[in-house]
């Protein structure tokens, strides 16, 4: 398996060789200062480049990154998953055989004017001075600050919102519905009140990371498995469970968030869900 070093003095070649690539950035986490990266840590690679179409037209050029074990081209893909598409930049993500991983996107130059690097940039290459001023590499876009009373009032909104379809789902015997509303919009919410719980709980700001998989820093042993216990099964009386330990979580973080923050919590629309959730669950099918 390439190393780390092996890795980013080809990316550093493969930009110096060609004159169409102007800067090369390297994004993410190993931009981190003192961030520990294993064997799975990606390479985020941005070139800011002349003439993109030149590349598009044979994308054979990317072989010489090595040999691939598969890849996607997500601007180039139509499954509802790859996005928005933008004339502005083209992505390629590799996994190669020996393991290493690059995401590398090319960006033209021609839109600079409306580039915005990641916090998490360092600059590998800049043959123009494109990114002379640009701020050392830190995990500010990641953080989560305190939130105003609006948006932990819409947080609070969408979650008792959202619960009422995983139950509607059950009842139904709709169980990849109720699974799939639970695991979305419901846990998003979820983890945006638990961020915040322990942003107050250990100070501002923190960066929880990807689905939520920094939290663990942040709460203790018990709490933890009660957290992973909200990750039921496929039976029904499994995630009728998780679903009513996740409202005792997430209310109890709520009301020590809203404590806190001097927040006002609505008492009123959990109440009024609560009862809904628990009237349609006994309601015969």
């Amino acid at each position: 398996m390439r190393n780390e070093k092996e890795i980013i003095d080809l990316i550093k070649n493969v930009a110096a060789n060609d004159e169409r690539i102007r800067a090369v950035l390297l994004n993410g986490s190993r931009a981190q200062p003192h961030y520990i990266t294993d064997r799975f840590s990606d390479f985020d690679i941005m070139f800011i480049v002349h003439a993109i179409s030149s590349f598009l037209a044979d994308h054979s050029w990317i072989d010489i990154f090595g040999e691939r074990l598969v890849m996607q081209m997500p601007d180039d893909m139509t499954v509802p998953c790859a996005g928005k598409k933008d004339d502005s930049r083209f992505s390629y993500v590799m996994l190669f055989k020996d393991y290493n991983r690059i995401d590398l996107t090319i960006f033209s130059l021609d839109k600079i004017d409306s580039f915005k690097p990641e916090s998490l940039t360092l600059v590998l290459s800049d043959k123009d001075g494109l990114f002379n001023e640009l701020p050392a590499a830190s995990n500010a876009d990641y953080l989560i600050g305190k939130p105003v009373q609006k948006e932990f009032t819409d947080c609070c909104n969408e979650f008792w919102w959202v619960c009422t379809y995983v139950v509607k789902g059950l009842w139904r015997g709709e169980i990849t519905y109720a699974k799939d509303m639970m695991e979305q919009p419901v846990r998003t919410m979820f983890f945006t009140m638990l961020a915040w719980y322990a942003a107050i709980k250990h100070g501002y700001p923190i960066a929880p990371g990807k689905s939520g998989k920094y939290l663990p820093t942040h709460f203790d042993h018990l709490y933890w498995n009660n957290l992973m216990a909200t990750y039921p099964n496929a039976e029904p009386t499994e995630i009728r469970a998780a679903l009513f330990l996740m409202i005792e979580l997430f209310r109890d973080a709520a009301k020590n968030v809203a404590a806190h923050l001097d927040f006002t919590y609505n008492a009123e629309e959990d109440n009024n869900v609560s009862h809904y959730l628990r009237e349609v669950i006994e309601m015969p099918g």
